[in-house]
């Protein structure tokens, strides 16, 4: 069983939701598995307390030319879609590296074998961290200043897989904010949707956007309330009914919550009543996968 945590809007509470549904999923017995794709700014593991492991190089292709053999006919740059190559006036190629996608375009249409040769370039880590919650996080972190986000994204999802098939049980991926396709490949093939948002007018507009994504994908989706007592939460309900999704959970505000999230340590292990929340949370998740 796959879960996707998300959320059109970022700072609803996406990870902290996430982070206590998958310790409350591995209190109730599940096999777990859990992946942070929000690559651009993973913190689960700062919410469990824990310090990232096994970091492991993501490279993507790069061209190196050899001007040895370039005959400079421009083919490169006219390929190139990301406009990351650049001609001088006599044709002669040069590379902004930030901007290659690493598509190999420019590999492919040159006429002459060997101008263009195999390169690389790191564009961010993989971590597979053993959490003290007996289940496995696995990470993707891209590197500052790099504008390339899908291939870390692929990559870690692709790891974290490669865990879930071993041991089973529920895969439960977090996702980065928005609805870009960085989102789309995490939640790709989940068996669940949930979307965590607030009752606010930003976070009810970014709401039915990612509402549409789980809907055009067709994945069922469950929307959780945070912040439940700070807006107007029946936009929230409507906006749930109109799109087939279902409001499972409301967290108020909660300096509790605001407290674990700073001292590393899930809510849910706690006896608040906030706790309440994600057990009950989990207990559905798991009955909706039929895994109990």
């Amino acid at each position: 069983m796959q879960i996707a945590v998300s959320g059109g809007k970022g700072g609803t509470g996406k990870s902290t939701v996430a982070v206590n549904l998958a310790v409350a999923l591995k209190k109730l017995g599940a096999n777990l598995t859990m992946a942070d794709l929000d690559v651009e700014a993973p913190n689960d593991h700062i919410l469990l307390g824990v310090e990232l492991a096994n970091e492991e190089p993501v490279n993507q292709f790069m061209p190196v030319f050899d001007y040895s053999k370039c005959i400079k006919c421009r083919k490169c740059a006219e390929v190139c879609e990301e406009h990351a190559i650049i001609t001088m006036r006599d044709g002669t190629p040069f590379l902004m590296p930030t901007l290659c996608s690493g598509c190999r375009a420019c590999e492919i249409v040159c006429p002459v074998p060997g101008a263009i040769r195999e390169g690389s370039r790191t564009i961010g880590h993989t971590y597979v961290t053993e959490t003290p919650y007996g289940f496995t996080l696995v990470t993707g972190r891209l590197r500052e200043g790099e504008e390339r986000s899908m291939p870390l994204v692929v990559a870690a999802k692709k790891k974290a897989l490669d865990v879930h098939r071993r041991i089973g049980g529920v895969l439960l991926v977090d996702t980065a904010a928005g609805t870009g396709n960085t989102v789309s490949k995490a939640i790709e093939f989940s068996d669940l949707l949930i979307a965590v948002t607030e009752p606010t007018p930003l976070g009810i507009h970014d709401t039915e956007l990612i509402l549409k994504l789980g809907k055009l994908m067709g994945i069922p989706t469950w929307v959780v309330v945070n912040r439940a007592d700070l807006g107007e939460r029946g936009k929230v309900y409507e906006l749930a009914r109109k799109y087939g999704a279902r409001v499972v959970a409301e967290i108020p505000y909660s300096e509790n919550i605001v407290e674990s999230y700073i001292k590393g340590k899930p809510i849910v292990l706690s006896d608040y009543p906030e706790a309440k929340v994600f057990k009950e949370l989990a207990k559905e998740a798991l009955a909706f996968g039929g895994v109990v």
